[in-house]
């Protein structure tokens, strides 16, 4: 038996668990099952591990894309340099850390990019915002990254520094953080989205629901919206493909 899961932590809804399975199913895949490991601790793995000799591949998600490096024996290059993982392919002893969602934020985001789309506010400091702004940096798209603490880095700010000025320049704002995810639907980063524009494009990694609050508020403002559903799809069959190798 082949198993494969995602570790998080609450885990009270997983995408994954549901498109795997009925992946397996509909494909007819051999002896394959997908599990939710919901991992108080990211130190509790080693002991999944050893309790699942059959797992093949894991997900990582929300609190411990960057805390799983510790345990990885191997680290690929983008992985390296993001700092992040969403992806643990598992043979044996060895686990490889993959970083998919730096190819499903991409392959989605480009379709909506236009000319004047210049400079992004990247929204959160976690690790699917590393993954972002890894994206940036390589489509030469210059970023500040917006958080609630204070940081002494040069391209970061806080929620209560973005103004028109700052809003007018980065026409790009991309949510990296769980504000809006159901059950908390009535979240949403706090910026002045009464500033936004219809040259203004807001990317939502969150994909659940649907139109967060986030996206309704520049919808209003006649800004480009996207949620992160397609970068999830991308990302899975990225992950599937990466633990089906030899």
């Amino acid at each position: 038996m082949k198993t494969y899961g995602t570790i998080g932590f609450p885990l009270t809804y997983s995408f994954s668990r549901q498109y795997f399975t009925e992946k397996i199913e509909k494909e007819g895949i051999p002896d394959s099952v997908y599990y939710s490991f919901p991992l108080q601790s990211v130190d509790e793995l080693p002991e999944l591990l050893k309790n699942n000799p059959s797992i093949r591949g894991l997900a990582v998600t929300i609190p411990y894309k960057e805390k799983v490096l510790k345990f990885a024996t191997h680290l690929s290059e983008e992985v390296k340099q993001v700092g992040a993982a969403n992806c643990i392919k598992v043979r044996g002893n060895e686990l490889t850390a993959y970083n998919t969602d730096i190819i499903g934020f991409e392959k989605s985001f480009v379709k909506n990019l236009q000319p004047f789309h210049k400079k992004a506010l990247v929204l959160g400091t976690g690790g699917a915002s590393k993954a972002v702004q890894y994206v940036l940096k390589k489509l030469g798209i210059g970023f500040l990254v917006v958080s609630r603490n204070v940081s002494d880095i040069d391209n970061h700010i806080q929620y209560s520094q973005v103004n028109a000025g700052i809003l007018n320049e980065h026409t790009i704002i991309v949510n990296a953080t769980p504000l809006g995810m159901s059950p908390a639907e009535d979240t949403c980063p706090d910026l002045p989205y009464h500033l936004l524009t219809p040259e203004h494009y807001l990317f939502d990694l969150v994909y659940k629901p649907a139109k967060t609050l986030f996206l309704q508020k520049g919808e209003q403002q006649g800004a480009t919206i996207i949620n992160g559903f397609e970068m999830l799809i991308i990302q899975a069959d990225e992950n599937w493909n990466r633990w089906d190798e030899d």
